[in-house]
Protein backbone atom coordinates (compact mmCIF):
# COMPACT_ATOMS: atom_id res chain seq x y z
CA UNK A 1 0.00 0.00 0.00
CA UNK A 2 1.61 3.26 -0.72
CA UNK A 3 1.66 5.77 1.94
CA UNK A 4 0.27 8.88 0.03
CA UNK A 5 -2.66 6.70 0.38
CA UNK A 6 -2.59 6.89 4.23
CA UNK A 7 -1.67 10.55 4.51
CA UNK A 8 -4.20 13.48 3.86
CA UNK A 9 -2.89 15.03 0.61
CA UNK A 10 -5.02 17.99 1.62
CA UNK A 11 -2.35 18.86 4.48
CA UNK A 12 0.46 18.37 2.37
CA UNK A 13 -0.93 20.88 -0.13
CA UNK A 14 -1.81 23.18 2.42
CA UNK A 15 1.58 22.69 4.06
CA UNK A 16 2.69 23.65 0.25
CA UNK A 17 0.67 26.56 0.02
CA UNK A 18 1.81 28.38 3.09
CA UNK A 19 5.51 27.57 3.22
CA UNK A 20 7.87 30.45 2.71
CA UNK A 21 9.98 28.59 0.81
CA UNK A 22 11.41 24.56 0.51
CA UNK A 23 13.25 23.52 2.92
CA UNK A 24 15.50 19.49 3.07
CA UNK A 25 12.29 18.84 5.54
CA UNK A 26 9.39 19.91 3.25
CA UNK A 27 10.78 18.06 0.16
CA UNK A 28 10.88 15.09 2.51
CA UNK A 29 7.44 15.25 3.06
CA UNK A 30 6.50 15.34 -0.27
CA UNK A 31 8.31 12.01 -1.09
CA UNK A 32 7.26 10.28 1.53
CA UNK A 33 3.30 11.07 1.15
CA UNK A 34 2.99 11.82 -2.19
CA UNK A 35 5.91 9.42 -4.12
CA UNK A 36 5.33 6.01 -4.95
CA UNK A 37 8.45 5.10 -6.97
CA UNK A 38 10.93 6.92 -4.55
CA UNK A 39 13.47 5.04 -3.65
CA UNK A 40 13.00 3.22 -7.17
CA UNK A 41 15.07 0.42 -7.11
CA UNK A 42 14.85 0.23 -11.01
CA UNK A 43 15.92 3.62 -11.15
CA UNK A 44 19.02 4.01 -8.48
CA UNK A 45 20.37 6.53 -10.85
CA UNK A 46 17.45 8.55 -10.98
CA UNK A 47 16.73 8.56 -7.50
CA UNK A 48 20.32 9.41 -6.14
CA UNK A 49 20.47 12.43 -8.81
CA UNK A 50 16.93 13.77 -6.79
CA UNK A 51 18.70 12.86 -3.40
CA UNK A 52 22.23 14.74 -4.49
CA UNK A 53 19.59 17.83 -6.00
CA UNK A 54 18.46 17.73 -2.64
CA UNK A 55 21.46 18.08 -0.97
CA UNK A 56 22.46 20.87 -3.02
CA UNK A 57 19.66 22.77 -1.89
CA UNK A 58 18.69 22.63 -5.99
CA UNK A 59 15.06 23.02 -5.15
CA UNK A 60 13.46 23.40 -8.42
CA UNK A 61 16.01 20.88 -10.54
CA UNK A 62 14.86 18.34 -7.76
CA UNK A 63 11.28 19.26 -7.93
CA UNK A 64 11.43 18.83 -11.94
CA UNK A 65 13.65 14.89 -11.36
CA UNK A 66 10.38 14.28 -8.75
CA UNK A 67 8.02 14.96 -11.88
CA UNK A 68 10.09 13.00 -14.21
CA UNK A 69 10.67 9.98 -12.14
CA UNK A 70 6.94 10.17 -10.34
CA UNK A 71 5.21 10.70 -13.39
CA UNK A 72 6.80 9.87 -16.47
CA UNK A 73 3.63 10.64 -18.52
CA UNK A 74 3.14 13.81 -17.30
CA UNK A 75 5.24 16.89 -18.15
CA UNK A 76 5.72 20.83 -17.07
CA UNK A 77 3.03 22.67 -19.56
CA UNK A 78 3.87 25.76 -18.86
CA UNK A 79 6.11 28.10 -15.98
CA UNK A 80 4.74 31.49 -15.61
CA UNK A 81 5.29 34.46 -12.91
CA UNK A 82 2.26 36.91 -12.81
CA UNK A 83 1.73 39.17 -10.26
CA UNK A 84 4.04 38.02 -7.68
CA UNK A 85 3.23 34.33 -8.30
CA UNK A 86 4.60 31.46 -10.29
CA UNK A 87 1.77 29.51 -12.15
CA UNK A 88 3.16 25.34 -13.41
CA UNK A 89 0.71 23.98 -15.28
CA UNK A 90 1.11 19.86 -15.59
CA UNK A 91 -0.07 18.11 -18.62
CA UNK A 92 -0.27 14.57 -20.23
CA UNK A 93 -0.93 16.11 -24.00
CA UNK A 94 1.21 19.02 -24.02
CA UNK A 95 0.60 19.15 -27.54
CA UNK A 96 -3.49 19.61 -27.31
CA UNK A 97 -4.27 23.37 -27.50
CA UNK A 98 -5.05 24.89 -24.06
CA UNK A 99 -9.08 24.63 -24.26
CA UNK A 100 -8.41 21.05 -24.94
CA UNK A 101 -6.18 20.16 -22.65
CA UNK A 102 -6.76 18.80 -19.24
CA UNK A 103 -3.99 20.21 -17.25
CA UNK A 104 -3.33 20.55 -13.49
CA UNK A 105 -2.30 23.36 -12.15
CA UNK A 106 -0.27 25.14 -8.95
CA UNK A 107 0.80 28.50 -8.36
CA UNK A 108 3.23 29.89 -5.72
CA UNK A 109 5.43 32.65 -4.41
CA UNK A 110 8.46 30.68 -4.99
CA UNK A 111 9.02 28.25 -8.31
CA UNK A 112 9.81 25.24 -7.00
CA UNK A 113 6.87 24.82 -4.13
CA UNK A 114 4.44 25.73 -7.47
CA UNK A 115 5.83 23.21 -9.42
CA UNK A 116 5.59 20.88 -6.78
CA UNK A 117 2.26 22.21 -5.25
CA UNK A 118 1.03 20.74 -9.01
CA UNK A 119 2.51 17.67 -8.38
CA UNK A 120 1.23 17.05 -5.49
CA UNK A 121 -1.93 18.01 -7.03
CA UNK A 122 -2.13 15.32 -9.91
CA UNK A 123 -1.26 12.96 -7.24
CA UNK A 124 -4.64 14.15 -5.37
CA UNK A 125 -6.77 13.46 -8.34
CA UNK A 126 -5.40 10.80 -9.97
CA UNK A 127 -6.34 7.66 -7.23
CA UNK A 128 -3.20 4.62 -6.51
CA UNK A 129 -3.23 1.99 -9.03
CA UNK A 130 -2.94 -1.31 -8.41
CA UNK A 131 -3.37 -2.27 -11.89
CA UNK A 132 0.40 -2.88 -14.36
CA UNK A 133 1.35 -0.03 -16.44
CA UNK A 134 0.31 -2.47 -19.88
CA UNK A 135 -3.17 -3.53 -19.15
CA UNK A 136 -3.76 -7.04 -20.07
CA UNK A 137 -5.08 -7.97 -23.20
CA UNK A 138 -8.76 -9.66 -22.74
CA UNK A 139 -8.89 -13.69 -24.08
CA UNK A 140 -12.48 -14.35 -23.87
CA UNK A 141 -13.36 -11.07 -25.78
CA UNK A 142 -16.20 -11.35 -28.64
CA UNK A 143 -15.04 -10.06 -31.67
CA UNK A 144 -16.27 -6.14 -32.61
CA UNK A 145 -17.76 -7.66 -35.81
CA UNK A 146 -20.10 -11.20 -37.18
CA UNK A 147 -19.06 -12.47 -40.77
CA UNK A 148 -22.24 -12.38 -42.84
CA UNK A 149 -22.51 -13.43 -46.47
CA UNK A 150 -24.14 -11.07 -48.92
CA UNK A 151 -23.81 -13.07 -51.51
CA UNK A 152 -26.86 -13.14 -53.32
CA UNK A 153 -27.85 -17.03 -54.57
CA UNK A 154 -31.28 -16.15 -56.60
Amino acid sequence: MSPFITQNPATLAERLHNAAAATPALIDDVIREACRRFPSQGQSARTERVQQLIELGAWTDAALALIDLELPQWRVRRLAYDSGEWHCALSRERELPDWLDDSVEGRHADLALAILSAFVEVRRNSPPSHRPSVPAAGRNERPRYEPVCCDSFA
